[in-house]
């Protein structure tokens, strides 16, 4: 695609001025989502609400969300991430909006499916853009930079929201003015991004560094030779690879407990006896702590790469730590002290982070370009289907019990996630073959 201007003035280092960009579309994504989560105490209570009947508000946005993952990942690898992420944020900012209207359970449900639907191409689409616009060894930097947008969102949304809803004391114009964000966002997509060998702003040396990289990345083969088989494509050649099973297992162990307390944080507390306004300072501390993970994972693999290590082991190494860091979320249970919940949490949310981060910039390590936003829409839509299960079930089971089995199980989960990736992602006979690259 040619950009429709004549060349301007080179931007130094634009490559990061791209991931500046994701980063603001996922911070803006994630309070959308969040706030539901966020207004779900006082919602709750206006509507008489059960614990089920929030959940399957949440999982209308779930079904949606994770059957869109794969589908827009295809869409995008198909018109490209300027056009795919132009249409999918309009969608969700659009639908963010018309969640103002509600006025009930299922208008309420029908609104947040079509956020869900517009809001799942985000994921595929940034880490498609990440694998044109950066070499190797600056991937991990570049996911955790967009993919801490989420817990940066997270981190605004309750302050903001809970103002917004004091302020108008209503909480309809928390959805309207929080959707509208996403239109200021898309004046600078729009004018701004460009894919690198057209790009206007782009330096020669900038341009010959990122082509470069992907050249010799995607045309080596298992030992540095050209490759003599082309890399699959459609779905079912994709999931015909174990590579693609770890993948997806990566995701799919892993983001359920991420949902559990993006969505259900404020309600934990609330059965703890914690107002949502006296928590608040507690409240965005594991949302820090995740994007804290996303630059550690991403900055350590990235680290280990330039020391000598391989892809995958860098890659490996931080999903470890990852997993077994995550598994404190057990711990919670021990305690009624608000602050040290939250460190717990934060403790959780920042192994997790690391290990997400790492999920999801396998798909650029292992895949050509004109794959990476199918395979990664592959792994949300699995990620998602089994949040939906976990939604339903911690919905009935916190009705039915407590909060208790569900820190268990979201301890211990991410840690057979860790099992499955050593086993799954590693050089096998399809990378012989070209099928997929050398980690």
């Amino acid at each position: 695609m040619e950009a429709p201007f004549a060349r301007k003035r080179t931007l130094p280092a634009l490559r990061w001025w791209i991931g500046g960009l994701l980063f603001l579309s996922t911070v803006i994504n994630y309070m959308d989502r969040q706030t539901l989560s966020v207004l779900a105490p006082y919602l709750k209570q206006e509507f008489r609400w059960s614990n089920q009947d929030y959940a399957a508000i949440v999982i209308a946005f779930r079904l949606s969300y994770s059957i869109g993952q794969s589908v827009c990942g295809h869409f995008i690898d198909r018109v490209g991430t300027r056009t795919g992420l132009t249409f999918s944020v309009a969608c969700y900012s659009i639908a963010a909006m018309f969640t103002s209207l509600a006025t009930g359970l299922r208008s309420f449900m029908f609104f947040r499916f079509l956020l869900g639907a517009g809001e799942s191409a985000n994921w595929p689409a940034a880490t498609k853009a990440v694998s044109e616009w950066f070499p190797k060894h600056e991937r991990g930097w570049a996911v955790a930079l967009f993919d801490s947008g989420s817990s940066v969102g997270g981190a605004i949304a309750p302050a903001l929201v809970v103002w917004l809803y004091l302020h108008f004391r209503s909480w309809r114009p928390a959805f309207l003015i929080i959707g509208a964000l996403g239109f200021l966002w898309l004046i600078g997509w729009r004018r701004f991004y460009y894919p690198p060998q057209c790009h206007p702003r782009i330096s020669q040396a900038e341009k010959e560094m990122i082509l470069s990289d992907k050249l010799h990345v995607e045309h080596a083969g298992p030992v540095g030779r050209p490759g003599d088989s082309a890399q699959p494509s459609r779905w079912i050649e994709l999931l015909r690879l174990p590579q693609t099973w770890g993948i997806i297992a990566a995701r799919g162990m892993t983001d359920p407990v991420w949902f559990f307390i993006t969505d259900w944080f404020a309600i934990y507390l609330a059965t703890k006896g914690f107002n949502p306004k006296d928590a608040l300072l507690a409240f965005w501390i594991p949302f820090v702590a995740a994007d804290l993970g996303n630059f550690f994972g991403g900055g350590l693999s990235s680290w280990l790469i330039k020391q000598g290590w391989s892809v995958g082991w860098a890659r490996k190494a931080v999903i470890v730590f990852g997993g077994i860091g995550t598994s404190m979320l057990i711990l919670t249970i021990f305690t009624a002290n608000l602050y040290a919940i939250a460190c717990l949490f934060a403790v959780s949310t920042f192994s997790y982070s690391c290990f997400a981060t790492m999920g999801i910039v396998l798909p650029s390590d292992i895949y050509r370009s004109e794959s990476v936003a199918s395979v990664s829409g592959m792994s949300g839509t699995a990620a998602g289907m089994l949040t939906i299960v976990s939604t339903f079930l911690i919905g009935r089971i916190t009705d039915r019990y407590s909060f208790e089995p569900v820190l268990v199980a979201g301890s211990l989960i991410p840690l057979a996630g860790v099992l499955l990736v050593l086993v799954l992602v590693r050089n096998t006979k399809c990378t012989e073959k070209g099928l997929v690259h050398v980690i």
